[in-house]
């Protein structure tokens, strides 16, 4: 499974955000359509119907964001050795994302959370917007582009690859 932009790929299957796991919300691009997963947010919206697929409130990654990620580790290292097993500093979740999926019947919001702990790239936020854009132009697009995605994420190992290579794929995806 890799993080490249937006996306979580996961054995074939593509998740805009991180992946969920239990209730949690999360979004899977599927080849029927976008479905939303997790605790308060259900259904398949097909993509004959999809016009749009937006995600805002995306964690841009910044120097102020790096610090603050490496503060908070050394924070709860010194936590942990001072106080093991006793009261604490409740952790910060990761980000909450809107996917705003505009379909015949209106707009639906859903919830996914960030995968990037320190934030995105502002060049990978840019192509996944147009990326996500691209998967609502036609079902011939929408099906090529997801079987690609998928294609690579069974055929990648080693977890999440460099900056330059996450960027040339997402380039090669857009077109």
């Amino acid at each position: 499974m890799a993080m490249v932009g937006l996306f979580w790929i996961a054995e074939g299957d593509v998740y805009v955000g991180a992946k969920p796991s239990g209730l949690a919300p999360g979004v899977r691009l599927t080849p029927e359509g976008v479905l939303a997963l997790g605790d308060g947010q259900s259904g398949l919206h097909l993509w004959e119907d999809v016009r749009g697929l937006v995600v805002e409130d995306v964690p841009v990654a910044s120097l102020k964001r790096r610090v603050g990620a490496a503060g908070n580790l050394a924070l709860g290292t010194v936590r942990e050795l001072l106080l093991p097993m006793g009261p604490g500093w409740v952790d910060q979740g990761p980000a909450m994302m809107t996917v705003r999926v505009e379909t015949s019947d209106g707009e639906h919001e859903l919830g996914a959370y960030a995968a990037a702990s320190v934030g995105y790239e502002e060049a990978e936020v840019e192509l996944s917007r147009a990326l996500l854009s691209r998967l609502t132009e036609g079902a011939a697009t929408m099906a090529t582009t997801l079987a690609a995605m998928a294609q690579w994420g069974r055929a990648w190992e080693g977890g999440t690859p460099r900056g330059a290579q996450r960027e040339k794929l997402l380039r090669e995806l857009v077109g």
